[in-house]
């Protein structure tokens, strides 16, 4: 990559400037994309944005930011936006700061003030290098203490028609994703983790990676592919589930969709089901009580796993360990009358929670690892 070393005032980065929203944020004589896509959106608050400014008004250095040159003798920010940003809301009337006890607008500064901060010098660096040298460089230059998510970094890659309009539905707080799934995912729209999500659980159903299947659509025009699988999880969802419980919010529904969706389902039954297992005390792990409930209408063994049942206390379990004499009954029943180590067994429910068994005294038996790991598969 080729780097030059530059010194802007911030007059001519404001010189032009334009604040589009989701068509983008531009200065320097509209010669410099100061968001570009691959940027994350602003997420400075206001106590670092005024740090920023005052850090100028008192002439102290800026970390060096860094411009990409492309083709066109155009610029776009690789490093620095919030920074940038920053100073061009606060001369664009967008916030305040406090200077010598008193609270000022930029037109409210002193002339000597507002010279001082149009003149102010950043320092930086012009470079010019290909699509991977600029993600790989990205990572090295990120601004301490704001570190980008995996998303935003692999948005630097994949810049095109395709990554815009994909974030034009998962990029942006009360974006069309984060409404239609607000009681089922969990994440930061403005952090591109709604847009990670989507990508994750779709890769996933094509067996991919999010690399590739960002490198596959990057010139597509649009990334109806996606939002599409995106309603798709979430109606299914709402079928499967009709109640909504606390708990389902922050599952891993793209896989479970995956995994699970071609099957047929009671949505009655499974709700009536749903509404049990939430008051049972036996099950420590409620968040595992959709899979669960999946699992089942799928045959799939060992389901229980997913619910972390509540396990038989050391005490009960020594107490029973010496009333069998360290014997296991299953063995007993196959002829072999071998002496177990307390650490070589495990408690195990006779009556399996499945069938209402209880993990009580009278319900616990102490088998070795094998055969209660044998009787837990089935």
């Amino acid at each position: 990559m080729e780097i030059e070393l530059k010194q802007v005032p911030v007059k001519n980065v404001f010189d032009g400037y334009k604040d589009m929203d989701e068509a983008g944020v531009v200065g320097y004589q509209g010669q410099l994309n100061i968001r570009p896509p691959y940027q994350r959106n602003f997420v400075y608050d206001l106590p670092e944005e005024k740090a920023v400014i005052n850090t100028a008004l008192h002439g102290f250095p800026l970390n060096v930011m860094y411009w990409v040159i492309d083709d066109d003798e155009h610029y776009e920010v690789l490093d620095g936006q919030q920074r940038t940003l920053s100073i061009m809301r606060f001369l664009d009337h967008k916030f305040p700061i406090e200077w010598d006890g008193q609270t000022m607008y930029v037109d409210a500064l002193p002339n000597d003030l507002y010279e001082r901060l149009m003149n102010y010098q950043l320092m930086v660096y012009w470079c010019k290098g290909t699509d991977s040298e600029k993600l790989s460089w990205f990572k090295t230059v990120n601004i301490a203490g704001k570190k980008l998510t995996s998303q935003e970094l692999r948005n630097i890659a994949y810049v095109g028609p395709w990554l815009s309009d994909a974030k034009r539905h998962f990029s942006k707080r009360g974006c069309v994703a984060a409404k239609v799934s607000d009681h089922y995912v969990k994440g930061d729209p403005n952090r591109q983790e709604l847009l990670e999500k989507a990508l994750l659980w779709i890769a996933d159903a094509k067996d991919t990676t999010i690399e590739e299947y960002m490198a596959e659509h990057k010139s597509d025009d649009d990334a109806n592919e996606l939002w599409q699988y995106w309603q798709k999880i979430m109606d299914w969802i709402r079928m499967t589930f009709p109640q909504v419980y606390k708990e389902m919010n922050g599952l891993d529904w793209g896989t479970l969709y995956n995994k699970y969706h071609s099957n047929d389902y009671n949505s009655s039954k499974i709700d009536a089901d749903i509404q049990k297992l939430i008051d049972d005390d036996e099950i420590k792990k409620k968040k595992g009580i959709w899979q669960y409930k999946l699992a089942v209408n799928a045959n799939e063994a060992g389901a229980t796993k997913y619910l972390n049942l509540r396990g038989f206390p050391k005490d009960m379990m020594r107490k029973k360990y010496k009333e069998q004499e360290g014997h296991c009954p299953m063995c007993l029943e196959e002829g072999n009358d071998k002496m177990y180590q307390l650490s070589e067994m495990e408690g195990d429910h006779i009556t399996p929670w499945s069938e209402g068994g209880r993990t009580e005294e009278d319900n616990l038996q102490m088998l070795c690892k094998r055969h209660n790991r044998m009787k837990s598969n089935h």
